[in-house]
């Protein structure tokens, strides 16, 4: 007697079956893989970086009067530089130390707290640093204040004053804006968005500044020109998008755990009298503008597109494998899914034992 292998096909039911299958391939997903990737992610597209360049100019004219003392500002006064790149500097405050000259002088009282009765002058200073090269001598009869060798008299920058004005600033032009426009419009996101003339005030708010606080103090403000241009339409459809970010200077929030609130330096001007080197030293406070150029070209090319499209196929394989993995091993009824999707194959032993009890007892 032989005994073979037999085998049958079996389903949780026991009744043969040949249902097999997967998931995750609907047409609903299909479209949405379409639209993320063609339309979202303009994967039928080549893309370039553009290089961008900024020319600002500013006009304006600006008008103090301190102790008395009238004075007009033009951009060669406040501006740094006059004529600026992507990055400039409008003075909207300044400490004006008028005739300093090299010679021995009191350091300046609310410099430093003494607490020392008599004061002690020696020829290193604690921080923070002198105001000049330390005598060690104390002038007991006058301010009781230790001597330095400086620029005399010293820099008094306890109190700064407040001061506000109004200017424009002129950025590049677009195509499609001609010296009229320019002459009458001002810029408004709403009214006139392409606009290239600024007002100092309505950068600040849009920046999200008080003009009042940051003129005092100063700080920094980035204007972001956004180009992002279809070059599958008209050239012309192409127009910067200007934005505005308050960069620092709030010294009610962000700004109160720096060692310094606001953006300020100082600069000199020397000149000579009576054969002796002076100078006026001016503390400037002023508005930091970073404009920042965003540009990004996009059009039509076969190849980017051939390729979503290969990538598409891809992930609709791999959608399917990642299904599979999550109803086999992770649902609750993954067992029902698993009788299923596979075909149970039952594999019966060979009857050795029977074959030897039939050739030890031949009949």
């Amino acid at each position: 007697m032989e005994a073979g292998p037999r085998s049958n096909v079996l389903t949780s039911s026991g009744k043969p079956s040949q249902k097999s299958g997967g998931c995750c391939s609907s047409k609903g997903g299909t479209d949405s893989l379409l639209m993320w990737v063609f339309i979202y992610e303009k994967g039928y597209q080549s893309s370039d970086m553009a290089v961008g360049s900024v020319l600002t100019k500013m006009k304006g004219v600006g008008y103090t009067n301190v102790a008395g003392e009238e004075r007009i500002w033009d951009v060669a006064d406040y501006v740094f530089p006059v004529q600026g790149d992507s990055s400039f500097v409008v003075m909207t405050n300044y400490i004006m130390t008028k005739g300093q000259k090299i010679e021995k002088c009191s350091e300046l009282k609310s410099y430093i707290p003494r607490v020392f009765s008599p004061c002690l002058c020696p020829t290193t200073h604690p921080p923070p640093p002198p105001q000049g090269h330390m005598t060690g001598k104390c002038l007991v009869n006058t301010t009781n204040m230790c001597e330095v060798l400086a620029w005399c008299p010293v820099e008094d920058d306890s109190n700064i004053p407040e001061y506000v004005r109004s200017l424009k600033i002129m950025c590049n032009l677009v195509e499609g804006i001609d010296n009229q426009y320019v002459k009458s419009c001002l810029y408004d996101p709403k009214t006139s968005p392409l606009c290239p003339i600024f007002r100092l005030g309505d950068l600040v708010q849009l920046s999200g500044f008080n003009f009042a606080a940051i003129a005092k103090v100063g700080g920094a403000i980035g204007i972001i020109i956004d180009w992002t241009c279809n070059l599958d339409y008209d050239q012309s459809d192409c127009k910067p998008i200007y934005s505005f970010h308050g960069l620092y200077g709030n010294p009610n929030e962000t700004d109160m755990a720096r060692a310094s609130v606001g953006y300020n330096f100082r600069y000199a001007k020397h000149y000579m009298e009576d054969t002796k080197e002076k100078r006026t030293l001016l503390k400037v406070f002023g508005i930091r503008f970073d404009i920042i150029v965003r540009s990004v070209a996009r059009k039509f090319d076969i190849i980017p597109t051939l390729t979503a499209i290969g990538s598409g196929v891809g992930i609709f394989g791999v959608a399917t494998v990642v299904c599979d993995l999550i109803l086999l091993y992770l649902l609750p009824k993954r067992e029902f899914y698993n009788n299923m999707k596979f075909k149970v194959t039952e594999m019966m032993e060979k009857e050795v034992s029977l074959c030897l009890t039939v050739a030890q007892h031949p009949v």
